[in-house]
């Protein structure tokens, strides 16, 4: 578990390091770098907004991407405990008949596993080796020269200043230390209209299957994780006021019959359980850096869940920038920073893009659309769903 250390504390530590590296950000992208780095001996100093109660969050596909990084960091047991195979993918349409079946292990078992996985689970396993942190700690200000980036902190122990060699900004896709470098015009946006309630039920007996439900105006998406099982129902956003149980049960009554785990999840979600509403849009930086401080994870680049890819990409980038800064030295930050952009973010915006491209496929409200769309969908190959997925597979970072 990551032990909650004083702001000082940290600095204190850190002080005495070849390179002086601050992680804004403790969730998948941060932590997984600050880990890396304490592998190799470092001692970057870690904050969070979030106390440490926070909700730990939604469900997630993991991709074989994050195999190696995982085995880098000695995690490769832990992370099978505590998560569960996917190997079935199967898709009903707006009638609720079955439209499709994959069978994903058969594709991807040549690249490593697909595991469904929570969020908090994959926290708790990347905090397994321990580690500091400070929370109800954030950037307030960032102040460059040629030698180094001093910050100013809004903590609770006050406002201190300290300076660092290199920050690392993995503070998410609202990141405010992104702000603090970029102006409004850098950072784009691509906006579904649509969001979806993410709420959790009990487990079936096929905890390796995914298993969605395409409608018109709707979808519902039901992905295992241990002893649990994640659920998103998406709607457009206009349909949000609504709410989750009049949601459920207009799509029980349009869809009577829509096999065993999507009946009893539809009766399930309506029962007035906690849910929290999730606006689904992406954001995309045009640059990665600017001096000494640079993006990752979702500050860089954040994902539409739809393709199931984001966090997997968000770990595959901070490891890969983690592997750039072992050997940096202060001098050679910013350029370590831009080689580390030239190198991943083709790959990155490559899979936001088919992210976004599953979007217009799977939020459709007109009829005619969602007519062709399940009509599409019975004849695409597995293969052919997947290849952009496996291109980033056959081409990972070394």
């Amino acid at each position: 578990m990551l032990e909650p250390t004083s702001l000082q504390e940290q600095l204190e530590a850190a002080r005495e390091d070849r390179l002086r590296v601050l992680v804004v950000g403790a969730g998948i992208a941060g932590l997984t770098l600050a880990q890396l780095l304490r592998r190799d001996g470092r001692r970057p100093v870690l904050i969070e907004r979030a106390g440490p109660d926070a909700p730990s969050g939604y469900m997630l596909a993991l991709m074989p991407l994050v195999d190696p990084v995982l085995a880098e960091l000695g995690l490769t047991d832990e992370y099978r405990v505590r998560s569960v195979p996917m190997d079935r993918y199967r898709i009903r349409n707006r009638r609720g008949a079955l439209t499709r079946e994959y069978a994903m292990g058969e594709l991807l078992d040549a690249y490593g596993d697909y595991r469904g996985i929570s969020r908090g689970e994959l926290m708790a396993a990347l905090a397994t080796s321990g580690g500091t942190v400070a929370h109800h700690t954030t950037v307030k200000a960032l102040r460059q020269d040629a030698n180094e980036v001093t910050a100013t902190f809004a903590a609770p122990e006050g406002a201190p200043e300290a300076a660092f060699d290199v920050v690392i900004a993995a503070d998410g896709l609202h990141s405010s230390t992104r702000d603090l470098i970029l102006a409004e015009d850098q950072v784009g946006a691509y906006d579904s209209d649509w969001g979806g309630w993410v709420v959790w039920t009990e487990a079936d007996d096929d905890t390796d299957l995914g298993e969605e439900l395409w409608g018109a105006g709707w979808f519902v998406g039901t992905y295992p994780v241990k002893d649990r099982l994640g659920v998103i129902v998406c709607v457009p956003r206009s349909e949000e006021p609504r709410g989750l149980a009049a949601v459920a049960a207009a799509i029980r009554r349009e869809v009577p019959r829509a096999g065993s785990r999507m009946d009893r999840v539809l009766a399930d979600i309506g029962d007035g359980r906690e849910a929290y509403f999730w606006p689904l849009f992406d954001h995309r930086s045009t640059t990665w850096s600017t001096g000494r401080v640079g993006l990752v994870g979702d500050a860089a680049a954040g994902f539409l869940p739809t393709a199931g890819i984001g966090a997997g990409m968000a770990i595959e980038s901070a490891a890969a920038l983690a592997r750039r800064l072992r050997d940096c030295t202060p001098d050679r930050v910013a350029s370590v920073l831009h080689a580390h952009e030239r190198s991943q973010r083709p790959r990155v915006e490559a899979a936001q893009q088919n992210s976004r491209q599953l979007a217009r496929l799977m939020f459709n409200t007109g009829r005619a659309a969602t007519v062709l769309r399940d009509t599409a969908a019975r004849f695409v190959p597995l293969s052919a769903a997947i290849k952009p997925i496996r291109r980033l597979l056959e081409d990972r970072p070394t």
